[in-house]
């Protein structure tokens, strides 16, 4: 399983109404469960298993049906309680990692920008943390910024849009 396949699952965890979800490949165990509305990732305890017992499997197998329907649920759902006819025209800042963004440099600090701000290309945004790594997105465009698509410190996928400039 890969860490972007581990990050959307424990995404839906936090976004829907599930309290646990368990997944199993190759010997290794996964156990994301929610408790007082924090999604925690718990390794279960690995059997050991010697080469002759480890299953043979295709390199390429499909995800469980459960797993695939949370995935298409998360990606037809709407950025920060917005639907694409309310998302206004204009050019498009996305994610270049998966992360969680900040839109602030230190929490209770006044935002990089706001609705209706004017940025210069190059300006700072916000911040995406990805492995302890924080991460500044910087404007693409001129302009005045019409719409923030993405709340401070919720979860943000590889090329979602975060900001409309126009």
């Amino acid at each position: 399983m890969e860490v972007e396949q581990i990050i959307k699952l424990m995404e839906a965890v936090s976004k829907y109404d599930i309290s646990i979800i368990s997944y199993d490949e190759n010997g290794v165990s996964l156990t994301i469960k929610k408790e007082n509305d924090v999604v925690q990732a718990i390794p279960a305890p690995v059997p050991m298993m010697m080469p002759a017992e480890l299953p043979q499997m295709s390199p390429m197998q499909p995800m469980p049906m459960a797993t695939q329907a949370v995935t298409a649920q998360m990606q037809a759902a709407p950025a920060f309680g917005t639907t694409q006819a309310e998302v206004p025209a204009g050019n498009a800042v996305t994610s270049p990692l998966v992360g969680t963004f900040y839109a602030a440099p230190s929490p209770g600090a006044e935002p990089f920008v706001k609705v209706g701000d004017a940025v210069k290309k190059g300006q700072v945004l916000g911040i995406v943390e990805a492995m302890k790594l924080m991460n500044e997105i910087e404007s693409e465009y001129d302009g005045i910024v019409k719409a923030i698509l993405i709340e401070d410190g919720n979860l943000v996928e590889y090329g979602q849009t975060m900001f409309v400039i126009a």
